[in-house]
């Protein structure tokens, strides 16, 4: 596979202490020119990236277990992204599919019909981002069911959107300040293992109680859920819960919208996480990785839903935009290629090895989960509680010492991996050793 653009040596190298000067100066700037209310995990400026690893501005070259917050899947500037973008953009870089279309859009729809689950007649439309596809599967929802009520759930996010806001569950830093939020949204229990021991079919009784009780089930016009949630902590819901909670949809006429916004594209070792329990959503939200660093976003579902909404209802200016959809095109190639299914499946198995050694040694690592190249570690003080300060030492010690590593979860308290799918054995285990090394300076 390539090593992207710029032919990156895929190694870990520092030459200057982190930040760099170059670095420190172009924060000053920063801090002139852009919004305080723009957040940074970083404290350097990308020069070039490539493959599994970034260069910044003062030489210094980090692994890249982030992704871009799981975007790189296929590498960062992937070759046959990079050839696929550059020809596009010599033929035309926009018209809106709108007003004049072009293959591009209709060749990413006919893939996003083929590769998501069931063998349903499907329809998809295309989009900017992930919220904006979550917006759109909201409406479409609606348009088919003629109802308002939509169910999300405990620790989900969904966007930054005011209407993703409401379905996001976190306040800070996501919804505080920034209300009121869309009505008719109600938020429900999800299935939490590591916190409430409980059976997934026992949690979605609870689920389904409440939105029959509080809601109705007649009035709820969709479900959205995240097969594995993202920033709330990578939180994978015991066994039955969706399957469950896809059943009570099914019987009472509910959309259920699968939101693979960060799970898709082979990042759990499957293309879409919704196959692990063998689902086949009405409708399912796609961005991230589907494009290959480039902005683009899908609503995929039943024809007979997606088909619901009148015409002129569905669109935007740069709605598959025809850059983003030859990125999408050679995202998908480099995917199937390179069978990046099975890459997750063993970066799996470095992972859970790693981290499990890790546990051994260090208890304060409460719990290990997730699936393919979405793996998290969630860490607790001694008596159980949330330890979001260990996760800013750890994190810190990472990037100071070339490694990105990225936090999430509704206490802060979770370090969460998101390799490229492309990244190599020795590069993963270098990665991992900076990481074991910065338990070892935390405590």
């Amino acid at each position: 596979m390539s090593t992207g653009g710029p032919s990156l040596t895929q190694q870990r190298k520092l030459v200057t202490e982190i930040p760099g000067p170059k670095s420190i100066e172009m924060m000053k700037r920063r801090k002139q020119a852009v919004s305080s209310g723009v957040g940074g995990t970083m404290p350097v400026f990308t020069q070039a990236a490539g493959g599994s690893v970034l260069l910044d501005i003062d030489g210094n070259t980090f692994i890249d277990l982030g992704s871009g917050i799981a975007v790189t899947s296929v590498g960062n500037s992937a070759q046959t992204v990079v050839k696929n973008v550059q020809a596009q953009a010599e033929l035309f870089t926009h018209t809106c599919f709108m007003v004049t279309p072009y293959e591009s859009y209709v060749a990413v729809c006919e893939k996003l019909n083929e590769l998501t689950p069931g063998n349903h007649e499907k329809r998809s439309a295309l989009f900017n981002s992930g919220a904006e596809a979550v917006e759109n599967a909201i409406k479409i929802a609606r348009a088919y069911t003629k109802r308002q009520a939509v169910v999300a759930f405990e620790h989900g996010y969904h966007g930054r959107t005011n209407l993703t806001m409401a379905l996001t569950a976190k306040s800070m830093p996501y919804k505080h300040s920034f209300g009121p939020f869309a009505p008719e949204i109600y938020r429900v229990p999800m299935s939490y293992p590591f916190h409430d021991s409980r059976s997934g079919d026992a949690v979605a009784k609870d689920a389904i109680s409440r939105m029959e009780k509080e809601i109705g089930a007649t009035q709820i016009a969709a479900i959205i859920v995240e097969p594995i949630q993202g920033e709330g902590g990578f939180i994978v819901p015991a066994p039955g819960f969706l399957t469950a909670i896809f059943e009570f949809a099914k019987a009472n006429g509910i959309v259920f919208i699968a939101d693979e916004i960060q799970t898709g594209f082979c990042r759990t070792g499957a293309w879409f996480a919704s196959e692990h329990e063998n689902l086949v959503p009405d409708l399912i939200t796609t961005a991230k990785g589907l494009a290959g660093g480039l902005p683009l976003a899908g609503v995929t579902g039943r024809a007979e839903i997606m088909d619901s909404v009148h015409v002129g209802g569905l669109g935007g200016t740069y709605g598959g935009n025809p850059i983003a959809c030859a990125a999408a095109l050679g995202s998908i190639s480099e995917m199937q290629s390179h069978n990046l299914i099975a890459r997750a499946h063993e970066i799996e198995g470095i992972f859970r090895s790693r981290l499990t050694k890790l546990q051994q040694e260090f208890p304060a690592i409460g719990d290990i989960r997730g699936k393919g190249a979405m793996m998290a570690i969630e860490l607790v003080n001694p008596d159980g509680t949330p330890n979001a300060e260990l996760v800013g030492k750890v994190t810190k010690y990472c990037h100071q010492n070339g490694v990105i590593v990225l936090t999430a979860g509704t206490y802060g308290n979770v370090i969460r991996f998101l390799p490229p799918l492309a990244i190599s054995t020795e590069l993963l285990n270098e990665g991992l050793d900076v990481v074991t090394a910065a338990f070892a300076a935390a405590n």
